[in-house]
């Protein structure tokens, strides 16, 4: 029963990473009993098949380049995956710290194609997209204003300046 346990873990560690809770649901999964599955998760550990803090980095960096994910979702995504806190925490402290910066370039790809809304309309929604990737409240209004204001919602500039000249 062990060995097809293990077969399977390994099957599925083929397709994707896992992290230590996960795999210990697979091999429950298969009814292996508490002592026995610590056996095997200690053995694939120490062989490095499964490794938490290495998972939570690829989550991150995955999270933060190609979904533009502030901290709290990062955060939210790796606990769902079972995810020490401490774990979570040191990965997190790894980011630089340009939640700012990545929520306005993200803002940025977004405001153009709210250009057809009104200014309220525009904004709020350009918020709950910022929040939904996990973007604290103030980083997401300062985002959204400033890519909003650059794609010429409620700012100054209307395109042409004229300049008086004496």
């Amino acid at each position: 029963m062990r060995a097809a346990a293990e077969e399977s873990l390994l099957r599925k560690l083929r397709t994707r990473s896992l992290s230590v809770s996960e795999a210990r649901l697979v091999l429950k999964g298969h009814g292996v009993d508490a002592d026995a599955a610590d056996e095997v998760i200690d053995d694939f550990c120490r062989r490095g098949y499964l490794d938490d803090s290495v998972l939570a980095e690829m989550l991150v960096t995955a999270g933060t380049e190609r979904k533009g994910q502030g901290r709290v979702a990062l955060s939210r995504a790796l606990a769902q995956r079972g995810i020490p806190r401490d774990v979570i925490q040191e990965a997190l402290d790894a980011l630089p710290d340009d939640d700012a910066e990545r929520a306005l370039e993200f803002a940025r790809t977004k405001a153009r194609s709210l250009t057809r809304l009104d200014a309220d309309t525009a904004l709020r929604r350009l918020i709950g997209q910022l929040a939904r990737r996990g973007y604290a409240g103030s980083v997401a209004m300062t985002a959204a204003k400033t890519a909003l204001r650059e794609a010429s919602f409620g700012g100054t500039s209307t395109g042409v300046r004229f300049v008086d000249s004496d």
